[in-house]
């Protein structure tokens, strides 16, 4: 049992960690400004309400809850936003990362698992994923997320701290329907949107070079997300002799199109309303999925739900509060 940081542990993929983490006998301190995360989903881990751009705050926090290790999820994570205001995402993601570690190295933190992003990877030039393709992000956020995994390996080699990367690929889904995606900006939430509005949801294209037409992502849900990170800070805390600094990706292996999303959507929600084909978005690969061999032999760690799974428990959120869960 171990005592871990949480930074953005009251926004959405955040408290499924802390959730996670309370599950497996943790105890967790979450550190979040509160500026898309909500008090409440912390349960009952104990809340310091703050910025991971006040290093003072920071350290006063190491000192005061003694921890084996930070999980750093707190970041800004909109790709279009970060076009619009690059300065925003490298203030928030970077500057924030870079004194957050400073905070952690001088506090002595040993253990640094950092979340991150197959916005890494830009676009992809094969349809499965490897953790060693290289960086070639396309968007301020992808590059603001390459630069905290560089910090957090330099900061681990310079320090004998250990720490972890983890990019997720599309999260979805909810482990609990007060716990939903507070964001309308993914498929799923999109097309539930839609059809609460009486409107169709949207394809993007459909003239990709893929089985139906339509794009294809690797979907994997938040609490198999969430299980990651527990992997990944149970193997750090145990004093194993590892490297500095390793990035896994999280998937499930294998992709889903954009239409075969919404045929699921049209089924748990029982409104078929028929998708309307639009123009595709500018720089959209037409499939990728992770390749997830990595984390399954150094963690022990495979994703156990379906997109079903996803949809459903996501549209049980969105009618617990659609788009304010």
């Amino acid at each position: 049992m171990g005592n871990w940081l949480v930074t953005g542990g009251a926004g959405y993929i955040g408290a499924h960690v802390v959730e996670a983490l309370a599950r497996n006998g943790e105890s967790v301190v979450v550190l979040d400004d509160l500026s898309t995360g909500r008090a409440e989903r912390v349960g009952d881990a104990e809340l310091v309400v703050g910025s991971i751009l006040d290093e003072d705050l920071v350290r006063r926090t190491l000192r005061a809850h003694p921890v084996q290790g930070i999980v750093h999820i707190a970041a800004k994570k909109q790709v279009g936003e970060s076009v619009a205001e690059p300065l925003k995402y490298y203030e928030q993601n970077v500057v924030g990362t870079i004194r957050l570690l400073s905070a952690a190295a001088a506090e002595g933190v040993q253990a640094f698992v950092f979340s991150s992003s197959a916005a890494t990877y830009g676009t992809p030039p094969t349809d499965l994923v490897t953790e060693d393709i290289p960086s070639q992000p396309m968007s301020p956020y992808g590059a603001s997320k390459v630069m905290g995994e560089w910090a957090a390996r330099d900061v681990a080699q310079a320090t004998g701290m250990r720490a972890v990367a983890l990019r997720y690929f599309n999260v979805a889904g909810s482990y609990a329907p007060e716990l939903g995606d507070p964001g309308v900006f993914n498929l799923i939430p999109l097309a539930f949107q839609a059809l609460t509005a009486g409107e169709a949801p949207l394809i993007f294209g459909d003239d990709y070079p893929t089985p139906d037409g339509t794009c294809v992502r690797d979907y994997v849900h938040v609490a198999d997300v969430a299980e990651a990170h527990v992997a990944a800070l149970q193997q750090l805390a145990d004093g194993s002799d590892l490297p500095p600094f390793r990035v896994f990706n999280i998937g499930r292996g294998r992709g889903s199109s954009v239409r075969e999303v919404l045929d699921v959507v049209a089924d748990v929600t029982g409104n078929d309303t028929a998708p309307v084909v639009v123009d595709r978005r500018p720089g959209d690969p037409p499939s990728y999925a992770a390749v997830v061999d990595r984390i399954n032999k150094e963690l022990g760690w495979t994703a156990r739900f379906e997109l079903r799974d996803m949809v459903e428990s996501a549209w049980a959120a969105w009618q617990h509060g659609p788009g304010t869960v």
